[in-house]
């Protein structure tokens, strides 16, 4: 299993950490802000609004989930492809960020809905608060790791030199 325990300690992370976190991606504007760009590199960007469980994601998240690009996810799919023991610490730390207000990194293995079969992937969330500072979304970074790749609370910079 990926997850390292007790995982608020090793994954959790304060909101005023996020720009640490996202660092790689914010490096380079062009990347960030360029769909295919980030797709080709194994990167993609998510948003799940909390009121409906309504998921946004760039190109390169439905590459790593093995589905239709454009297709409309439901997050009971998007849940179902995380393989066993990565689903329920992904949830615990969603749940957890969502309570706390805190982001969180976690390596899960996802089952690609297309048949490709099993890979990893770095998981990067924090909340998004409203003017009155309720958390009404979670957004971050979803990052297709290399065959092999060790466990890690960090984006990995390897990823942008795969071209």
């Amino acid at each position: 299993m990926r997850p390292i325990e007790p995982l608020p300690l090793n994954h959790s992370w304060p909101l005023y950490d996020l720009r640490t976190h996202l660092a790689p991606v914010l490096l380079n504007p062009d990347i960030a802000r360029n769909d295919a760009a980030l797709a080709e590199r194994g990167l993609g960007l998510w948003r799940c609004d909390l009121v409906d469980n309504r998921l946004e994601w760039t190109a390169g998240v439905y590459d790593i989930f093995g589905l239709e690009r454009d297709l409309n996810v439901p997050r009971p799919l998007a849940v179902s492809l995380y393989a066993p023991d990565s689903r329920e610490p992904m949830e615990r730390l969603r749940d957890y960020a969502i309570r706390h207000k805190r982001g969180f990194t976690i390596d899960v293995d996802i089952d690609q809905a297309d048949g490709q079969g099993r890979c990893a992937m770095r998981l990067i969330a924090a909340p998004v608060l409203d003017d009155a500072e309720q958390v009404i979304g979670l957004h971050g970074v979803k990052q297709l790791l290399p065959q092999g790749a060790p466990a890690s609370r960090r984006l990995d910079p390897t990823i942008f030199v795969m071209l």
